[in-house]
This record gives C-alpha cells, structure tokens and sequence, in this order.
C-alpha cells in the first residue's frame, strides 16, 4: 500500500502527464503559422507560450534540490519576446522541458515532499513546489486549447467530451460500471 507521499508524487506524475498530452494534442492540430500567430500585442502565440513552460521547467528542475529554481541563465523576458522559428524546433524545446521535469520527480524519494527549495530566493517545500507548478502549466496548457480553438473554429477536434456529447458520454461510462460491479449470469 502507497504513503501518502508516495500517492502525491505518482499522482503529480499523471497530472503532468495529462497536460503534456492535452497540449500536444492542440498542437498537432496546428501549422507552423498556426503556433507563431499573436492575436494582438499584448497576447502571446502559443510557440512563446511554449518558449516560456519550456524555460520555466528547465529553470525549475534542473537540480531541483540543490539550487535555486531561478537559474542565472534563464531569461524570462526573452521567453515572450522570441519565438521558435518553426513548429518542429518549438516541439523539440516542449519536450525537453517536460522530460526535465518528469526525470526530477521520478527521482524524487517521499522523503524529499518536506525538504526546503528555493525559488527567486523564497523557501518552500517540494510538496509546495510541485502544487506550485501544476497550478502554473495547466494555466498556460489552457491558454495553448483556447488559441487553437480559436484558430481551428469548427476543425478544431476535442481532447475531451465534445460539446453536446456529455450525456451520451456518461452514459457509457456508468454501462462500464454497472458491468464491472453487476456481471451478467452466464451459468
């Protein structure tokens, strides 16, 4: 039987796991001019919002326990300024950045949820850290689903129950249910 710690981390991993997929799948949707498109001035194209997770996650987690999350390399603000030249560069920088962030947590012991990290110089937990940033990604991985909505309109595939669809949706789920809990007789 899982520690709590253990079930927070297994977890975590899932729900990272999810909004990687969730991005990946609006962006595979999408043209190389499709991701550089900015609807205006003060809005960001998704490839600087994935110049940005990218920057955040290789700050974050490389040597997550031992320094600041804030490497002096980073450069936030170029994070929203340069974008990635095409689609296959910006997916190459998406996934360098999340496989930073799964090798950190995978080499987490349960022990380490309670450790002191430093972000920006401010002290907090890993357990803190972690809720931290799987507040902070699926924010940006929302904004990633709304750009291709809106730029896809109706070719746009959902990556959940599409609209209209929650019923028949539920009712399959719970017909799975009752089979698993209530098999038929078959004597």
């Amino acid at each position: 039987m899982q520690t709590i710690e253990e079930n927070f981390l297994v977890s975590s991993i899932k729900f990272f796991e999810y909004y990687k997929k969730l991005g990946e799948g609006a962006i595979a949707q999408l043209t190389n001019e499709d991701v550089l498109h900015q609807p205006n001035e003060a809005s960001n194209s998704i490839a600087l919002i994935v110049h940005h997770i990218s920057g955040n996650m290789l700050s974050r987690f490389t040597d997550f326990l031992t320094t600041d999350g804030e490497k002096p390399w980073r450069n936030r603000e170029k994070e929203f300024d340069l974008a990635y030249p095409d689609k296959k560069t910006m997916m190459q920088a998406w996934e360098n950045g999340w496989q930073c962030l799964f090798k950190a947590l995978k080499d987490l012991q349960p022990s380490d949820l309670s450790k002191i990290i430093y972000i920006r110089n401010e002290g907090q937990t890993v357990l803190e850290a972690i809720q931290r940033q799987l507040a902070h990604y699926p924010h940006h991985i929302g904004q990633i689903l709304f750009l291709a909505k809106v730029l896809k309109g109706s070719a746009f595939k959902s990556l959940s129950i599409p609209k209209g669809n929650s019923e028949t949706y539920n009712q399959s789920k719970f017909a799975k249910e009752r089979e698993r809990t209530h098999p038929t007789d078959k004597a």
